[in-house]
């Protein structure tokens, strides 16, 4: 399935010459320098040193980030942008019932709903798909090698909701045990993907000349190093705020709002790769819009019944009672 049509529709990832993980092991070098520069410049100045028993703690967290953004990048060799940002809300609900089991949360009937919702917006992108598949519309007339590519790309997309879930509420827990800052998570998130990134790539990548000059093309490799910079100190705001998120919210708060930042990459990959629009394809977008209107609703609601305020700051408290309470759970 290497027509033209085909490469417009899906992400194309799958050469074998492409270096998956040389340009995430690049972007992953950039925070951690850029946070210890920023330390003495006093831009950041809660960064605690280096700490071997802390690091060794969260290691598998940053395992999990690995596995995430790995099979990310398999899901997108087999699935078209919409589908998988669909597919992706999923996790939500594992986030969600990964709370209750561990940190005592609960599940509103609003949010039930909006669960609810997501799961049949799912189904339908499926369902969509799978009749381009049948139709053609993947640009092939085989049609089973076509379902067969779809299954391929949904079973990477179950590995990726589990590496997902599993990374947001592993990371909390850590978070909660270790008393980390948001500085602090930051810096050994992407410290840590730094040697698992460089020794995945060189174990199982091309790092010959050739295929280093096709990745990285002579007329634009300058352009492409930069913005590979760029996107890398990106990372230690995005990284930020996602611990701090997490912190003072809940892991599926978080994970709501970034299922909502991504259904504008829905909408974009039907407009900028060529993407069947079809009724199925716009029906599941609306329906996963409206699941995190109604989630946002639910948390509004549950926040105005409690009598406190919206989830924004968790109340101050003492460093010997959150040790108590974290002993507790």
């Amino acid at each position: 399935m290497t027509d033209k049509k085909n490469e417009d529709y899906v992400v194309q990832m799958g050469n074998d010459n492409y270096d998956k993980n040389e340009k995430p092991s690049f972007q992953a070098r950039s925070p951690p320098p850029a946070a210890y520069g920023s330390s003495p410049l006093g831009l950041i100045k809660v960064l605690a040193p280096f700490d071997s028993d802390r690091a060794r703690k969260w290691f598998p967290i940053s395992l999990l980030l690995v596995g995430m953004i790995y099979t990310s990048t398999k899901s997108l060799q087999f699935l078209s942008v919409p589908v998988y940002t669909i597919f992706k809300n999923l996790t939500i609900i594992v986030i969600a019932y990964g709370e209750v089991l561990w940190f005592g949360g609960s599940v509103t009937p609003l949010a039930l709903l909006s669960f609810g919702l997501m799961v049949l917006s799912s189904i339908v992108a499926a369902w969509a798909d799978i009749q381009s598949a049948i139709n053609g519309d993947f640009g092939t007339a085989d049609s089973a090698a076509a379902v067969s590519t779809l299954n391929a790309g949904y079973a990477w997309m179950g590995m990726n909701v589990f590496c997902s879930a599993a990374y947001v509420l592993g990371m909390r827990k850590v978070i909660k045990k270790m008393n980390f800052k948001d500085w602090d998570t930051m810096y050994y998130n992407n410290l840590l993907t730094i040697p698992v990134l460089v020794v995945c790539s060189l174990l199982t990548e091309d790092w010959s000349a050739y295929n280093f000059s096709r990745n990285f093309p002579e007329d634009t490799r300058n352009k492409i190093i930069i913005g590979m910079i760029y996107s890398g100190l990106a990372a230690i705001f995005i990284s930020y705020c996602s611990a701090w998120c997490i912190r003072v919210t809940s892991s599926t708060t978080y994970s709501m709002v970034g299922a909502l930042n991504k259904l504008p990459i829905a909408i974009s990959g039907l407009v900028f790769f060529s993407a069947p629009v079809t009724f199925g394809s716009v029906s599941a977008i609306f329906l996963g819009f409206i699941s995190g209107l109604v989630y946002a609703w639910s948390r509004v609601r549950q926040s105005m019944s409690s009598g406190g305020s919206l989830p924004t700051v968790r109340p101050t408290m003492s460093a010997s009672a959150k040790s108590n309470r974290d002993a507790n759970s």
